[in-house]
C-alpha cells in the first residue's frame, strides 16, 4: 500500500538475541526453565499471601502486586521469545507489536510505583512505628495500588497513541527481542519530534523521580534509626528492608543503564543484555529474594503445607 511515497507496513521482524544456530536450543531450554521459575515462585507468593493471614498486612498486600506485576511483565515478552527461538517466522504485526509495547509498558511502569509505595511503607513503619496501623489503613493501601495502576495504564496509553500516529516504511526489522519504544521510534519515518519530547519529559516523572523518592525514603530510615535504635535494632531494620533494596537495585540499575546513560557506542548487544536483565532475571529473582530472606514467607509455607497435611 503506498502513501504520500511511504510504504505503509503490515508487521515487524524481531531480529532476537545474537545466539549462534548451534546453541539455540540450549539458550531455549535456559530461558523457559527461567520463564516457567518465574511463573511458578510469583504465584507461589500470591497464593501464600492470600491464604495465610499473618500475611494480610499492607506489606504483603503490596509485595502480592508486586509479584502479579512481575508474573505479567514476564509474560509479555518471553512466551514470544520462545516462539522466535523454535521458530523461523520471527514476525509480529503491527497491532501486536504496539499491543506488546503497551503492555510491557504498563508491567514496567506499575512495578515502578509499586516500588515507591513499598518504600514509603517501610519508611512509615520504621519512622512512626506506632501510627503505622492507622496511618496504613487498608483504604489508603487500596487507594495507592489503584492509583498506581491508574497512573501506568494513562502513562503507556499516551506513548501508545503518539506512537500509532506515526508511518513506518519499509524498514521493518527491530534489532531486538521485543517491541521497545526506543527500538520503533529508530524506524519511523515521520517526524518523532513529539515522541521524544513527552518520553524526555515524562520520563522524570516516570523513572527519575520515583527513584529519587525510594532514596529519600531510606535516608529518612536510616537517620532515624541511627538516632534512636540499638546495633541489634539497627542489624533487624536492614534486614527487614534487605529484600526491597535488593529489588530497587536489581531494577534501577538496568533501567537506569539501558534509558537514562545508553551505550556511547550505541551497542544493540549491550542494550538486549540489559534489558534481558529486568525483563526476564529480574522477575525471576524477586521471589526468591522475597522469600529466601524472609522468615514470614518461610512460615507462610510451613502453615499452608501443614493445613494441607492435616486436612488429608
Amino acid at each position: 500500500m503506498i502513501m504520500n511515497n511511504q510504504t505503509l507496513i503490515s508487521q515487524f521482524l524481531l531480529l532476537g538475541l545474537p545466539i549462534p544456530p548451534e546453541h539455540q536450543h540450549q539458550f531455549y531450554a535456559l530461558f523457559l526453565a527461567i520463564y516457567l521459575t518465574t511463573i511458578l515462585g510469583n504465584l507461589i507468593i500470591i497464593t501464600l499471601i492470600c491464604l495465610d493471614s499473618h500475611l494480610h498486612t499492607p506489606m504483603y498486600f503490596f509485595l502480592s502486586n508486586l509479584s502479579l506485576t512481575d508474573l505479567c511483565f514476564s509474560s509479555v515478552t518471553m512466551p514470544k521469545l520462545l516462539q522466535n527461538m523454535q521458530s523461523q517466522d520471527t514476525s509480529i504485526s503491527y497491532a501486536g507489536c504496539l499491543a506488546q509495547m503497551y503492555f510491557f509498558m504498563v508491567f514496567a511502569n506499575m512495578e515502578n510505583v509499586l516500588l515507591v509505595v513499598m518504600a514509603y511503607d517501610r519508611y512509615v513503619a520504621i519512622c512512626f512505628p506506632l501510627r503505622y496501623t492507622s496511618i496504613m489503613s487498608p483504604k489508603l493501601c487500596v487507594s495507592l495500588v489503584v492509583l498506581s495502576w491508574v497512573f501506568t495504564v494513562l502513562y503507556s496509553m499516551l506513548h501508545t497513541l503518539l506512537l500509532a500516529r506515526l508511518s513506518f516504511c519499509e524498514d521493518n526489522v527491530i534489532p531486538h527481542f521485543f517491541c521497545d519504544i526506543t527500538a520503533l521510534l529508530k524506524l519511523a519515518c515521520s517526524d518523532i519530534y513529539i515522541n521524544e519530547l513527552m518520553i524526555f519529559i515524562l520520563g522524570g516523572f516516570d523513572i527519575v523521580i520515583p527513584f529519587l523518592l525510594i532514596v529519600v525514603s531510606y535516608v529518612q530510615i536510616v537517620c532515624s534509626i541511627l538516632k534512636f535504635s540499638t546495633t541489634r535494632g539497627i542489624h533487624k531494620v536492614f534486614s527487614t528492608c534487605g529484600s526491597h533494596l535488593s529489588v530497587v537495585s536489581l531494577f534501577y540499575g538496568t533501567i537506569i543503564g539501558v534509558y537514562i546513560c545508553p551505550s556511547a557506542n550505541n551497542s544493540t548487544v549491550k542494550e538486549m543484555a540489559m534489558a534481558l536483565m529486568y525483563t526476564v532475571v529480574t522477575p525471576m529473582l524477586n521471589p526468591f529474594i522475597y522469600s529466601l530472606r524472609n522468615r514470614d514467607m518461610k512460615g507462610a509455607l510451613i502453615r499452608v503445607l501443614c493445613k494441607k497435611q492435616i486436612s488429608l
